[in-house]
């Protein structure tokens, strides 16, 4: 090992000496630029295995208190996208525009690992400080790269391979980096061709959602060539003032315009599109569900669609192309409707939820939707995730705190997420896994209706609660690692989410899925791959099927996803041969009996039925396609 790493210096100080490299990692003159910066501008020494520079903790909350909106985005992608890299061995890790990571997602058993190699909450991995590195080279560069093992600069990082991709603000400037980084030594430099794709794909929807985020509540225009394509990921996107002029664009709007930034930035929305302000204004509406032609000055014809408030009424518009708004979830099944029925009742009672299911089954989604379908869709919507915040760190994400009241904090303070709720719903993720110490502090916030931020003083709050686990609370409780009280305070309402493999609705979802994660592009399944997708019982459940067609989506090419696209597992899964028809079961057919016979006793009416055989709905429901029968209207 010892001489391995002592090649690789070698093999770097070689460059030094002005000698061209026609093999070996700096023979591509991106790697050879950034050795050559690391010694002459930076003075690095490739053999000295220095430990990684990392910030206080203070400093390191301000940091992302900074960039907490990106944050905030980036932290399902971020999830997503650790769920789609197939096996163990990955980080996937997020940075200011510095090179100090704020994030990390990878799995508990591993993160050590990654703290070995020095991959640790505020680590400073800027190239001036660890050499040539994903992150740092990315960083300078500014365009997405992978660096493979020995085409790090310092030997101690030659058993990571690194694939990162910048992402940028709405005014074009460097705001952080996503970064995929593995240890596992057989990686190698072709394999990671997928993971390139994947790393540029997630770091681009954060973009996407940043930009729609920093500019709510202002005029925002998207518009595209195709009628169908506004709304949807490579859609352009356009903010102006109540003047009309322009404040920022993403890059697909530069694409489509076909102007550089510095022209669009500050220009009239009138010198650049055929229309009049006044005409274009009148066509608003707060949450657009409708496109209309508009040409550019130059003649190219696109399809837009305008977010803001009117300031006259809108005219008729000829050749207007609907769009059908989606509901943010599938509900097709009919236990799942009753369910999402129920619980938007008891939300509007502001009747705490508790969400349980399988990992993957869509808790998140379903407490969005309830959000969105609730007299609260036009306030915040703020999900935490009590797992994925280190322990250190989640009393001031979830409580905030005051400016001064530890060393490093912001001057002006910091709005936990309870505040960031206020007047709406926050969404507590993997509430089993709160540490027990904020557990008593939530409870009194629930019961005195107050948060009081770390060193400030009490503030109402308005917000309603829903929860989530996979765990059972229950077990939690007796076993002392979870607050009797706080249970029964979260529990008013407890749904179980049903796996994938129990939905009635599964080709629905299959299809509703695919066109999400197509974004724009028409993307078909071939027969023979539709069924061996909706055959599988995919143990990961909603979560499982997203990160597949996404993967699979990611790497269509011609439109049209074959079986033998499909991934091994999902293929074996397929074509294992049926097992052997199972003898007729007693039990089972005098289960079926019961069913039959209540319902008709009861005339079919679900909720009767189910109290009279003493079971929920749910439970009922599943019962019902177990034995294969059909509800009646």
């Amino acid at each position: 090992m010892q001489n391995s790493l002592s090649r690789h210096a070698q093999q770097v100080m070689t460059l030094a000496q002005g000698k061209a490299q026609a093999s070996g990692p700096a023979a591509d003159p991106s790697i050879a630029r950034s050795w050559l910066r690391c010694l002459e501008d930076y003075h690095l020494d490739p053999a000295q295995p220095l430990a990684p520079t990392v910030l206080e903790h203070g400093r390191m909350l301000e940091r992302r208190e900074g960039l907490r909106q990106v944050l905030e985005v980036a932290n399902g992608e971020m999830n997503n996208l650790y769920r789609q890299l197939s096996g163990s061995g990955h980080a996937v890790l997020l940075t200011d525009a510095r090179g100090i990571i704020l994030n990390c997602v990878t799995a508990s058993a591993e993160r050590p690992t990654f703290e070995r190699a020095g991959l640790w909450l505020g680590a400073d991995w800027s190239e001036a400080r660890e050499g040539t590195n994903g992150i740092g080279t990315c960083v300078v560069e500014r365009q997405a790269l992978t660096i493979h093992q020995d085409e790090h600069f310092r030997s101690r990082h030659t058993g990571l391979t690194c694939s990162a991709s910048p992402v940028f603000d709405p005014q074009g400037e460097l705001m952080a980096v996503l970064d995929v980084s593995s240890a596992r030594h057989d990686v190698s430099r072709q394999s990671q061709f997928h993971t390139m794709a994947l790393v540029n794909l997630s770091a681009k929807m954060i973009e996407s959602c940043y930009f729609l985020r920093r500019f709510e509540g202002e005029w925002l225009l998207r518009f595209h060539l195709q009628a169908e394509y506004v709304g949807l990921f490579s859609e352009g996107l356009l903010a102006f003032d109540g003047e009309g002029r322009i404040r920022a664009v993403n890059q697909s709007a530069i694409n489509l315009l076909g102007y550089a930034r510095e022209h669009l930035l500050g220009q009239s929305v009138e010198a650049l599109f055929d229309c009049h302000l006044d005409d274009l204004l009148g066509r608003a509406t707060p949450q657009p569900v409708t496109t209309w032609p508009l040409r550019t000055r130059n003649g190219r014809a696109l399809f837009a669609a305008l977010r803001g408030q009117p300031r006259v009424a809108p005219q008729p518009v000829p050749q207007a192309s609907p769009k059908v708004a989606r509901p943010g979830i599938c509900l097709g099944d009919p236990a799942l409707q009753n369910d999402f029925r129920r619980a938007l009742r008891v939300y509007e009672r502001d009747v705490p939820l508790l969400v349980s299911g399988e990992t993957g089954s869509g808790k998140e989604a379903f407490a969005r939707a309830l959000h969105q379908a609730s007299s609260r869709a036009a306030k915040p919507f703020v999900a935490l995730n009590c797992a994925a915040i280190p322990e250190t760190l989640i009393e001031s994400e979830l409580f905030g705190y005051r400016g001064g009241s530890f060393t490093g904090a912001r001057k002006e303070g910091m709005r936990g997420k309870l505040l960031q709720a206020d007047g709406g719903t926050l969404f507590l993720d993997e509430i089993g896994d709160m540490p027990l110490a904020l557990q008593t502090r939530l409870l009194r916030v629930l019961e005195e209706r107050q948060v009081v931020p770390i060193g400030g003083e009490p503030q109402a709050v308005d917000v309603r609660i829903i929860s989530a686990t996979h765990r059972a609370l229950e077990e939690r409780v007796q076993a002392g690692t979870f607050r009797e009280d706080l249970f029964y305070r979260l529990n008013g309402l407890v749904l179980e989410l049903p796996p994938l493999r129990e939905r009635s609705d599964k080709p629905e979802l299959l299809q509703y899925l695919l066109e999400e994660e197509a974004r724009g592009l028409r993307i078909c399944l071939a027969e023979d791959a539709r069924q061996a997708l909706l055959d599988y019982p995919w143990p990961g459940n909603v979560r499982q099927l997203r990160n597949v067609l996404r993967t699979l989506a990611a790497l269509c090419e011609d439109g049209l996803i074959r079986l033998a696209d499909l991934p091994g597992e999902v293929l074996r899964g397929t074509t294992t041969p049926p097992a052997a028809e199972p003898l007729a079961n007693p039990l089972d057919d005098a289960e079926r009996t019961a069913l039959l016979n209540a319902l008709d006793s009861q005339r079919w009416h679900m909720t009767r039925t189910a109290e009279q055989l003493g079971i929920s709905r749910n439970t009922l429901y599943r019962k019902l396609r177990k034995h294969a029968i059909a509800t009646r209207g």
